[in-house]
């Protein structure tokens, strides 16, 4: 089948990209610098402005966005915003343009849309976002790629947990200070970490996109989130560190500004839909992740 990603040279790009060519897959990965990237067995980078000699796509994968991380300043969180909206919009319209109807549309998201809590338990089924930034940025996202949907095409709100992967993502700089024996809590430690092992993100991309009963929002988290105190317990275990060595929220704040609130609050997302589908996953705990990728 043929496959059109953005995205498609990030973290998560990369992964899937692979997998797909490996199940013999043709992959089209949509670029703005398509000259930068020679086009490889089954992969052909191609700019926004040909995209009408696409040959005829089954499916479309949306993981493009500014990334989160950086201080954030006014201009950095409309890059954020914007970045996702302009993107998907541009996607719509390519799709408004085809002949032949994809017959699905995965377009990134992420938990965020539930905004934060240490106390509530959140599921696909929860339809009230949150009302900080990010849940604003999730929701103009998905409201965007609603429209998909709108042309008679599987819509899926793919969204995503903290994933944790050795090349790329946060996990490298969640590591580092444990690494350098700082590890500890951050904040109150309270705060849920809801994760994802790179490798089952993968995989819940390929079940949603040939599940056809599977739609509209999907969490893409591990089955059992954990506080961060226990996360960061089970990281210096891992990697044979002390857990000693807090910091203060105070700090936090002070080096990554308003950015500060993905580290210092979180929330307790469950992938309910996949589990009610029937998918298995390959890193259910914290503990199996942790060893494979430390």
């Amino acid at each position: 089948m043929n496959y059109l990603l953005t995205g498609g040279t990030g973290f998560v790009g990369k992964h899937l990209v692979q997998k797909l060519v490996q199940n013999g897959h043709q992959v089209y990965i949509l670029t703005r610098t398509p000259e930068k990237f020679p086009n490889k067995q089954n992969i052909t980078y191609i700019g926004f402005e040909n995209s009408l000699l696409l040959p005829p796509i089954h499916g479309i994968i949306n993981l493009a966005g500014e990334s989160l991380y950086g201080y954030w300043t006014k201009e950095k969180k409309q890059r954020i915003k914007s970045s996702r909206i302009k993107i998907t919009q541009k996607l719509i319209d390519i799709m408004n343009n085809m002949k032949e109807k994809p017959n699905v549309f995965i377009s990134g998201s992420a938990v965020g849309f539930y905004g934060v809590s240490e106390e509530k338990i959140f599921t696909e089924a929860t339809k009230k976002p949150g009302k900080d930034f990010l849940a604003d940025v999730v929701v103009n996202w998905e409201e965007t790629a609603f429209q998909a949907k709108q042309l008679g095409i599987r819509t899926v709100y793919a969204r995503f947990g903290v994933i944790l992967g050795k090349d790329g993502g946060t996990f490298p700089l969640m590591t580092l200070p444990t690494k350098l024996f700082f590890g500890g809590r951050i904040g109150s430690g309270e705060q849920w970490t809801s994760w994802v092992h790179i490798e089952d993100v993968v995989q819940m991309l390929l079940f949603a996109l040939h599940n056809d009963q599977l739609s509209g929002a999907y969490n893409i988290t591990a089955p059992y989130p954990v506080r961060n105190k226990e996360f960061n317990q089970v990281l210096a275990k891992s990697l044979h560190r002390p857990y000693w060595f807090p910091t203060p929220n105070i700090f936090v704040r002070i080096a990554t500004g308003e950015m500060s609130q993905l580290v210092l609050n979180g929330q307790y997302v469950l992938p309910k839909k996949a589990l009610d589908y029937g998918y298995s996953f390959a890193y259910p705990s914290l503990e199996l992740a942790l060893k494979d990728l430390c």
